[in-house]
């Protein structure tokens, strides 16, 4: 048995990700593990976490609600990576590859908020 959510491949790209930020973390500065690593790695997850629950809702109105949610959060992923970049955390062709996935997902988040409207 398995959870509809399971089967959106924009889930699983969002799982993907946040598991890259949680590595990228792994390699910030210590002062920094209560600030920017916490909350890039809350936002990454938070997308995922945001469809799955969505997905249980009553309605694709509920549905889109909660794909909102996940889009904010990975709108907030991006502005985390850019504080890295600035504060010399992350090399630039790391933060292209990321940004890059976060943009694949907010494509991938729209597309499916479309398909639901």
């Amino acid at each position: 048995m398995s959870f509809k959510f399971e089967k959106l491949k924009v889930w699983q790209k969002a799982l993907d990700l946040a598991d890259e930020i949680d590595q990228l973390t792994k390699t910030f500065p210590r002062e920094e593990i209560y600030i920017l690593n916490s909350q890039i790695k809350r936002a990454a997850d938070s997308i995922s976490l945001n469809i799955a629950e969505g997905s249980t809702g009553q309605s694709n109105a509920e549905f889109i609600r909660f794909l909102r949610y996940a889009l904010r959060s990975d709108i907030e992923v991006v502005g985390c990576l850019h504080l890295a970049k600035r504060r010399k955390y992350i090399l630039e062709d790391r933060f292209t590859e990321l940004y890059s996935a976060c943009e694949e997902v907010l494509v991938m988040i729209n597309g499916l908020i479309k398909s639901l409207s």
